[in-house]
């Protein structure tokens, strides 16, 4: 016999999934920029009652991936330049320092998955697939940053990808990218020289060129 799960922790686990799913596709891209969302919409999507639809919404409006007007209209966020200009350069502060802290860390199998992320994000663009580029290259941006062991410093820097999303699906569109990122090679070879200051400059460039060029 199953045990019998209370409500509240199956609500609980319902909006969680939601939360978690929603946050996902926001974060690559698929959703893009001020879509309006119903919580009658995201409940029928995800198979769920208005309760876990309406607490995932509450949270991403929280950190900033969605955004609730006053007269209740939910959608995802469309950021002027201003906002542009200040999450390229918290991506900038964060990332860097992430980088830096992970390159001691940097063994050859990490450089050798970072390698093998690449030639995805390569493939991506090749087959013009905006929302498997933006994914794969934050697999490329989180796989060297969890070498750094700064938990909170890397929570920091998802919850501006996350702001970013929709918009960096926006820039895909608008760059007509034809090869991957350059700087991501330089990353590498960065990693593998054990060099600091040419690490830092090709994050600093890889994580800000993209988004600069959109706020123009």
């Amino acid at each position: 016999m199953q045990p019998v799960i209370p409500a509240k922790e199956a609500s609980t686990a319902a909006h969680d999934q939601v939360y978690r799913r929603l946050r996902t596709r926001i974060m690559h891209g698929d959703i893009l920029p001020g879509t309006a969302l119903t919580l009658r919409g995201i409940g029928k999507q995800y198979d769920v009652s208005m309760t876990p639809a309406r607490e995932a919404v509450r949270r991403l409006v929280a950190e900033g991936a969605l955004t609730l007007s006053q007269s209740g209209r939910v959608s995802t966020p469309e950021l002027s330049n201003e906002r542009i200009e200040e999450l390229a350069a918290l991506r900038a502060l964060i990332e860097v320092e992430l980088a830096t802290r992970a390159l001691p860390r940097a063994h050859l199998a990490l450089i050798e998955r970072l390698q093998t992320i690449n030639g995805a994000v390569a493939e991506a663009v090749a087959h013009r697939d905006a929302v498997s580029y933006i994914r794969t290259n934050l697999e490329f941006h989180r796989t060297l940053y969890l070498r750094a062991q700064a938990p909170a410093m890397l929570a920091m820097a998802e919850t501006v990808w996350l702001q970013m999303g929709p918009t960096m699906r926006a820039l895909y569109g608008r760059l007509r990218r034809t090869e991957p990122p350059q700087y991501h090679r330089h990353i590498i070879a960065a990693l593998r020289a054990g060099d600091e200051p040419s690490l830092r400059i090709a994050v600093r460039s890889d994580v800000t060129q993209g988004l600069r060029m959109l706020a123009t």
